[in-house]
């Protein structure tokens, strides 16, 4: 079995940061966890990729071309599509080892993971050549700092569930950058009360509230009634809160589970022996 965390999220939320963390936190813990580039618009990471989508395409190749003539979204999809197109040179590129521990950091193209197929049909890709993934989705905390705002977030993380269909993970990212007041105010929405968010945006007197009371009341009672989000902060400054994050993962993807059973048979004496 191989394993991996397909990371996600929406541009400046610090998906490479992560990833660049976790491969930190591997080698201090005696762990090699490898990334995979998928971003064919990076300009700098901190991490030497395993594989890197640009050695395939750039974005630039596909912005550049005068029959393609792509913008950006266009490009970032034409060049996810085109990789998936080589599924032969990524799985070269990837190799074949058991109990390989890989992130995918993935383009910070939310459309991406929210409706369109095509990091779906990556997925599938990789389930073929024996992966067991989880989705890691990564929120920016500093955008999550009132009732209306997580909201929203967290209707983009429900999207991007229901559109993969993975054991998903949602995280609030540079918690160590919020203000002691703000990490106050975050604590109350790890575990989401869905009337304290919209007793919040009530005293916004917004009048596109007053208008749409009833969606968001609908919308809160959804969160509430199925629980299907829930947030982790992570400061990347703090070693316990990147090792908490990663034992979770671990847990849902099963990570070290074989390993142990091994380490179980071959530490304990066979009963019939003691006969």
């Amino acid at each position: 079995m191989r394993y991996a965390q397909l990371v996600l999220g929406p541009a400046g939320c610090g998906k490479s940061t992560y990833c660049s963390a976790m491969v930190k936190h591997g080698v201090d813990s005696k762990r090699t966890i490898e990334v995979v580039n998928l971003d064919p618009a990076a300009e700098y990471f901190d991490y030497e990729p395993l594989v890197d989508i640009r050695d395939l395409i750039h974005l630039d190749d596909a912005m550049e071309d005068e029959e393609l003539q792509f913008g950006p979204n266009g490009g970032l999809i034409f060049c996810i599509e085109t990789l998936l197109e080589n599924a032969d040179w990524l799985e070269e590129k990837l190799g074949d080892v058991d109990d390989d521990y890989i992130l995918f950091d993935c383009p910070g193209q939310i459309e991406l993971y929210t409706h369109l197929t095509v990091i779906r049909n990556l997925v599938e890709l990789l389930h073929r050549w024996n992966f067991r993934l989880a989705a890691v989705f990564l929120v920016d905390s500093q955008f999550m700092v009132d009732g209306a705002k997580f909201l929203s977030g967290t209707m983009a993380a429900l999207s991007v569930m229901v559109n993969l269909e993975l054991p998903h993970v949602n995280i609030l990212s540079k918690m160590d950058l919020l203000s002691k007041s703000a990490k106050n105010q975050m604590d109350r929405f790890l575990e989401p009360d869905p009337h304290s968010l919209l007793a919040d945006m009530e005293q916004t007197h917004s009048k596109w509230h007053e208008k749409h009371k009833k969606l968001s009341e609908a919308i809160g009672r959804l969160i509430e009634d199925f629980s299907l989000v829930r947030f982790y902060p992570l400061n990347l400054q703090d070693d316990e809160s990147v090792a908490d994050i990663l034992v979770t993962i671990d847990n849902i993807i099963q990570y070290g589970e074989d390993s142990d059973v091994k380490a179980k048979d071959i530490d304990e004496p066979d009963p019939d022996d003691e006969d």
